[in-house]
Formats: C-alpha cells, sequence, structure tokens
C-alpha cells in the first residue's frame, strides 16, 4: 500500500531532494495520470521524492472571487485519488492574495528551492507563474540554471490531452453521461457528503433514501436524474440508485441527492459517504401520481439490478 504524506504547511517538508510538478490536477483524470506517472518514475530513476505542488481554494476563487467555478473534486477527493497512485507528497499550499504577489524569482527561491528541495521540475510549455502569472517556462529553465535544477517540459499534445479531457469531463456530467465521464477520469466519478434527516417521503413509497449534504458549494453536481451507484458503507460494498432533482412529482422546489441502497436497513443518519456513480438511467420528470412514481421506482430499481449483474 502506497503512503501518501498530505503537507499543508511548509516547514513540515523534509529535507529531501525532490522532483516536483506543479498544477491544480482537478479530476485526476487520465491526462493527469500520465504526467504524475511520468513524475514517480522520473523520481524513482533519479532517487528523487516525487512531490505535487498544487493550491487551495482555486485561484480564480480567490482573485475573481468567481463563485459560479465548479470543480470536479473537492479537495478531499483529490487527496484519496492521489493516495493510490504512488506519489510521495502532496503539497496542498493555500492560495491567497498575498501569495499571488510573489515575484516568479521569490516563489521559485522560497517554494521549489528552499522548501521542497527541487533537483527537476516537470511543467507543461504554457505554465505561467509569479505575480500577475508574467513568467513562464523559459524563466524558470533560467531559475532553474541559478539555483541548481532541471526542467523538463511537458509536450504540448500532454497538455492539450489534459485540458481536452477536463473539458470533457465536465461537459458530460453537466449532460449526465457518466459513461463517457468515468472513461476519461479512470475512475468512477463520485460524490462526498453526509447524510442528514430529509423529508421521509421515500420511506412512505418503500423507498427510503439516503440524504446526502455536500459541504463544498464549487463541486460540480451531475445533470438532474437517476443514476445506478456504489458506496463502501463500515468497509462494505453497497449499491443503490440514486435521485438528483427536486422531486417534483412531490412539488418540491429545492434540489437534493438521495439514494436508495438494495438489501440495506442500517441507520446512517450523520454518517459519511463517498457515493460512486456508475450509470445513469434516465431523466428527472414529474409523474401524474405518487403511484405512478412507484412504478417508475421499481422500474429504476430492475434497471439497476440488470446493469450491476452485467457489470459487477
Amino acid at each position: 500500500m502506497f503512503s501518501l504524506k498530505v503537507i499543508s504547511t511548509l516547514d513540515k517538508l523534509p529535507k529531501q531532494d525532490t522532483v516536483v510538478t506543479i498544477g491544480t490536477f482537478d479530476g485526476v483524470h487520465i491526462g493527469h495520470q500520465k504526467i504524475i506517472n511520468r513524475l514517480i518514475n522520473t523520481g524513482k530513476q533519479a532517487h528523487l521524492k516525487s512531490v505535487i505542488l498544487t493550491f487551495f481554494p482555486h485561484p480564480r476563487m480567490v482573485l475573481q472571487k468567481d463563485s459560479s467555478i465548479k470543480l470536479i473534486n473537492t479537495i478531499d477527493e483529490r487527496r484519496t485519488i492521489l493516495e493510490g497512485l504512488g506519489l510521495d507528497y502532496l503539497l496542498i499550499k493555500k492560495f491567497t492574495k498575498d501569495f499571488s504577489r510573489l515575484t516568479a524569482e521569490d516563489f521559485v527561491k522560497e517554494i521549489l528551492v528552499d522548501t521542497l528541495h527541487a533537483k527537476k521540475v516537470i511543467i507543461g510549455y504554457d505554465h505561467r507563474f509569479g505575480r500577475n502569472r508574467n513568467a513562464d517556462i523559459n524563466d524558470l529553465i533560467k531559475f532553474g540554471a541559478l539555483y541548481g535544477f532541471d526542467v523538463e517540459e511537458i509536450s504540448a499534445q500532454d497538455i492539450d490531452d489534459v485540458s481536452v479531457s477536463s473539458t470533457k469531463i465536465r461537459v458530460a456530467l453537466e449532460e449526465g453521461d457518466i459513461d463517457k465521464a468515468n472513461s476519461y477520469l479512470g475512475y468512477n466519478f463520485m460524490l462526498t457528503g453526509t447524510v442528514v434527516e430529509g423529508k421521509a417521503l421515500g420511506r412512505q413509497i418503500d423507498y427510503p433514501t439516503a440524504n446526502i449534504k455536500i459541504a463544498e458549494d464549487y463541486k460540480l453536481i451531475p445533470k438532474q436524474g437517476a443514476y445506478v451507484v456504489q458506496s463502501m458503507i463500515d468497509g462494505k460494498p453497497v449499491f443503490g440508485m440514486m435521485n438528483i432533482g427536486t422531486n417534483p412529482t412531490v412539488e418540491g422546489k429545492q434540489e437534493s441527492i438521495e439514494v436508495h441502497f438494495f438489501n440495506f436497513s442500517k441507520d446512517i443518519y450523520g454518517k459519511g459517504l463517498q457515493i460512486a456513480l456508475l450509470h445513469r438511467i434516465r431523466d428527472e420528470k414529474k409523474f401524474e401520481s405518487v403511484e405512478a412514481l412507484k412504478e417508475q421506482l421499481l422500474k429504476d430499481k430492475e434497471t439497476s439490478l440488470s446493469y450491476l449483474a452485467e457489470h459487477f
């Protein structure tokens, strides 16, 4: 089992020579994984510790007060995914306005050299850094010569793969194409939240649900509708079907995320859950009656079980 060390305080990093890459890595998708694997392999070959330097909150949240930005992962989800890849360190640097004013050379000296002891930096050809993002890879190469680290450029093709993948994943999620999103991610898209009290409407129609509250308002929520899902509860996989929507049949107004787990009856109120979205069944719709809704839920359950029998 890999043991990723996650650090958010700069002075907590031990003095070891490193190979570093820098980025948001939202989604940690197959394009990102290609770059991360190169980082890890370089580290092994050169006897350097592999480090991802990432920033949180997202710079746009701080500099533009852009509350509309939606990310594929929460920072905790990103950490969880990175844990399985074989990376040595994840440094989550708090992004602030003061930090954004750091000059390019101060960033290199204080972060890459004095803190990370970088001997190699793997970076995209289009990467920009420093105050007003006014430095580029050519500046980084000059700083490398000055401070004693090499710079390896990630090709335009690989960078394009990363940006295209991120765009395609976001579009696929917004359109409800979870199969396509998962194929680009290389794992199942997830929603992470806490089980909270709902209106108990599901229980009244024999489909009790766990209402999931997601704390992070920047988390991208896929298109409304019904999905086949999986969660780990007390270390065991549990399958079910999930609805994202407003429950229009019972005149619901606010969007909710509700999961009905199959063959499951434990009390999980207050529990934190990670829900993996496996497949989308249908759009949300308003039914003529609660009875019609019950009939549809039975069909959804049959569709879900049929999908699970074929794929699990």
